[in-house]
């Protein structure tokens, strides 16, 4: 029984994207794994602290998410 862990910083994805995150994990994987097993199939969104999550050496804050969502600053900031 798969259980697939998302990882997203907090402050970023409203309820019902991540909750579109969990439906679409799970259709992912019952692609691979054959429908019977969708009722087992666990998906846990976990969220991490702003700026606990590190990219090139520089901790990635919400807002920094926020701003590549809109295409306005790179990865690396």
């Amino acid at each position: 029984m798969p259980l697939v862990r998302v990882q997203v910083i907090e402050d970023v994805f409203s309820a019902e994207q991540k909750q579109e995150i969990i439906a679409k994990v799970t259709d992912a994987m019952v692609s691979i794994e054959g429908e019977n097993l969708r009722q087992v199939t666990w998906v846990l969104v976990e969220e991490v602290g702003s700026g606990n999550w590190g990219i090139a050496g520089k901790g990635l804050t919400s807002e920094d998410v926020l701003a590549l969502q809109g295409g306005t600053v790179s990865a690396a900031g």
